[in-house]
């Protein structure tokens, strides 16, 4: 799986926020300041935080006193709902959802591949939230992954 700069700008972000929530409840954070703090291009953080916006995620406050906030509690938002708002779906196959695979005319054992990687992909970021992010603490059967043999090792 391919992590593309809006992804991981979008999490950030959300992250970043759930922390400023925290510590400022109700306090909703300027774009300047996200961008600063996060190291996010403002205009990308623009499109970014607009997405977010329309996926339910993010809300906006207009005013001297405006900025952005979470839309929901951040235990409510998983890192992959935060990736379909931004991107799409988990996984595609040439842009194909992997279950639709099969009307395409692909092998059954293709499709089959494909459906697990989606399945496997989603045990780590459905499992994963913005709370998680923002406490720095995954959750155990998440975490638990770190501790294979190879899951530090690049291939």
């Amino acid at each position: 799986m391919r992590i593309t700069h809006k992804v991981d700008y979008a999490v950030r972000a959300m992250t970043a926020l759930a922390r400023h929530e925290a510590t400022a409840p109700g306090r909703p954070v300027k774009r300047e300041a996200l961008a600063t703090e996060q190291a996010i291009p403002p205009a990308f953080l623009d499109d970014i935080l607009r997405s977010l916006r329309n996926g339910g995620l993010a809300a906006s406050q207009r005013g001297a006193d405006g900025g952005w906030r979470l839309a929901r509690p951040a235990a409510e938002i998983s890192v992959a709902e935060i990736i379909r708002v931004v991107e799409g779906p988990l996984a595609a196959v040439r842009g194909i959802r992997p279950h639709e695979l099969a009307d395409d005319g692909v092998a059954d054992e293709m499709v089959q591949l494909w459906v697990a990687t989606r399945v496997a992909l989603r045990s780590v970021l459905d499992e994963v939230t913005v709370a998680h992010l923002a406490a720095r603490k995954l959750p155990a059967k998440v975490a638990k992954l770190l501790d294979s043999d190879d899951a530090w090792s690049a291939r």
